[in-house]
């Protein structure tokens, strides 16, 4: 018998959405199942076999060679290509993993450490200069656990929306959320709640500790140094 997995609040993606318009949220999920309505695989509502391949491979690709090229140029060209928007001024250093190019979205001069994953299969969009310590990893999707074939969940999608301004700390992990603009997240934090304006977080599960002063956002993101 067909159980219907774990769905999103379409609330919470709309305030999403509100806060930057500009996310790319992957098609709903349809589901393959066999004659008992056990889902066997799942794929995007319009997309073809060989954009699916496409999309694997081009990350496969970026996360074993690309990644590791000590140019900024070569690297951020390369998932410009792919489909990802990235804008001035903004730098992912070296050793930084991606999966679902297409659905990455960088703002303004944003500075993304070495060792990070940016794991876009619900969408990531991130504001402008914010700022991301390394080793973090953004997950956007997961799985319904409950669910008797442990699906990928929700549907549809939830992306990971970060305004502008945040400061995320060396080794956050980051779910599907929304962080306010201007907040700051603590090292070794994980964030899967909502994370409210200029509110600093931390802890596991993150939660309030204090509150950054809103004068302080003047300053420009922007870290790019040759060959990191």
């Amino acid at each position: 018998m067909f159980v219907e997995p774990q769905a999103s609040d379409p609330e919470v993606i709309a305030r999403k959405i509100a806060v930057n318009p500009n996310v790319r949220i992957p098609p709903r999920m349809e589901w393959v199942t066999d004659d008992d309505g056990n889902i066997l695989d799942y794929k995007l509502a319009g997309e073809s076999l060989f954009q699916r391949i496409l999309h694997v491979y081009a990350a496969l690709f970026y996360n074993s060679i690309v990644t590791h090229i000590p140019f900024h140029f070569i690297r951020l060209g390369y998932l410009r290509m792919f489909g990802a928007t990235i804008g001035k001024g903004s730098a992912i250093n070296r050793g930084t993993s991606v999966w679902s190019i297409p659905y990455i979205v960088i703002g303004e001069r944003v500075a993304i450490g070495f060792r990070c994953l940016l794991d876009a299969r619900a969408g990531i969009a991130i504001g402008d200069d914010t700022v991301i310590a390394s080793d973090t990893h953004i997950i956007a999707g997961g799985h319904d656990f409950n669910h008797p074939n442990f699906v990928p969940a929700p549907n549809p999608p939830d992306p990971v929306v970060i305004d502008d301004h945040v400061w995320v700390g060396s080794r956050v992990t980051i779910l599907p959320c929304l962080i306010g603009r201007g907040a700051v997240v603590a090292v070794h934090a994980v964030v899967n709640k909502e994370v409210p304006p200029f509110a600093i977080v931390g802890g596991v599960p993150a939660k309030v500790v204090g509150q950054r002063n809103p004068d302080a956002l003047k300053y420009s993101g922007k870290y790019r140094v040759p060959f990191f």
